[in-house]
């Protein structure tokens, strides 16, 4: 099954965006009267038929509708430093996403060895790992903030926790999540996260958390911390 993302929707009639309508008519040669499938990168699952069909748009008859498709009972927010490779960073972000995120924020550390993202970039890596995976929401990706500026803006509920490898660590992460629960989890650069802001995020209440025994690169790291979330709540 192959899904097409468009937020042009306007009662049973949705409109696909000139990239996903060239590649559905032109790549995969659907015609009128074609069944394909929808999502809106919010929880909306689509069934329908193409009416109309050209090089550079697509209009669906919607036959069939499902909101909230998939919906998991909690959320998962993963704040990553950026890689220094940039294509790393576009794997984690696809995996994440495969396996399920809802929100990801980038961000800049005391240690950090990239200093600017491709927000567009990676919307695309979103996107089409979204639809990879059969999936009807979009993790939300936040702007690239400081580490100071994303902690004065961190969640109040939940469970919070930063990867750590100094001093102070309370256990595993799967020792300390409770299954059901939503959870941000804070992951650093290739150099780790300081002692100044391993403090801070503690005073925020944010528990340091081990991953594991060997030393993981952030993109490892992310994907592990992803994984378990997700193994826990199955």
């Amino acid at each position: 099954m192959n899904l097409f993302y468009t937020t042009d929707i306007d009662g049973q009639r949705a409109s696909l965006p000139k990239e996903e309508a060239r590649h559905c008519v032109q790549v995969l040669r659907h015609r009128v009267g074609d069944e394909v499938h929808l999502i809106d990168g919010k929880g909306g699952f689509y069934r329908g038929v193409i009416a109309e069909a050209g090089k550079k748009h697509c209009v669906v008859q919607i036959e069939e509708a499902q909101q909230q498709y998939g919906k998991r009972p909690f959320r998962l927010h993963l704040a990553v430093a950026p890689t220094k490779n940039n294509s790393r960073l576009e794997w984690l972000l696809e995996k994440a996403t495969e396996i399920g995120v809802e929100t990801i924020s980038p961000l800049l550390c005391a240690h950090s060895e990239r200093q600017v993202i491709k927000p567009a970039r990676l919307e695309k890596v979103l996107l089409s790992a979204a639809k990879q995976s059969l999936k009807a929401y979009v993790p939300e990706l936040r702007p690239l903030e400081s580490f100071d500026d994303f902690l004065a803006k961190a969640p109040d509920s939940g469970s919070k926790f930063i990867a750590y490898l100094g001093e102070g660590v309370k256990g595993s992460l799967k020792e300390n999540y409770q299954p059901g629960t939503d959870v941000c989890i804070l992951i650093g650069p290739e150099g780790g996260f300081s002692p100044k802001e391993a403090e801070a995020a503690i005073a925020k209440g944010f528990l340091p958390v081990s991953l594991g025994d060997a030393r993981l690169r952030t993109e490892t790291a992310g994907l592990v911390a992803v994984h378990t979330i997700e193994l826990m709540n199955q």
